[in-house]
């Protein structure tokens, strides 16, 4: 399970991100357990194939903690677009960014050698009968 100031850190960047464009809604999805962590953000702006696929991109940058770790002290400052996407991308396992049903999801994926991404799920808003 991440420290309450690592998983802060984390929701402050990616809602910070997600916040640039206005959206009107945006919900943000926790679910913890010991070995990992999944973090859903839906929110309610449509972008281009483009901006989903940078922003998959930059957040699959690779797991650098190096990195993370000494540029987490500049989380809440003023890095703009993909900069703030890397900063997270470098502390993650993986990313994936989709259009929801009403704009864009970003599913954000944290753990150690035993996380399974198949344990940490957000349903899709709406199902569709077979």
């Amino acid at each position: 399970m991440l420290s309450k100031e690592h998983l802060m850190h984390l929701l402050s960047e990616v809602s910070n991100y997600m916040l640039d464009k206005h959206p009107r809604r945006m919900v943000i999805s926790v679910h913890q357990k010991n070995d990992g962590l999944h973090l859903c953000v839906v929110d309610d702006i449509e972008r281009s194939d483009e901006e989903l696929q940078a922003m998959e991109e930059a957040l699959n940058s690779g797991e650098r903690p190096e990195l993370a770790d000494y540029y987490g002290a500049m989380g809440g400052s003023d890095l703009l677009g993909a900069a703030r996407l890397n900063l997270i991308g470098w502390q993650i396992k993986h990313a994936d960014v989709s259009r929801s049903e009403e704009g864009t999801k970003i599913d954000i994926w944290m753990g150690g050698k035993r996380f399974d991404s198949r344990d940490f799920s957000v349903p899709d808003e709406k199902v569709q009968d077979s």
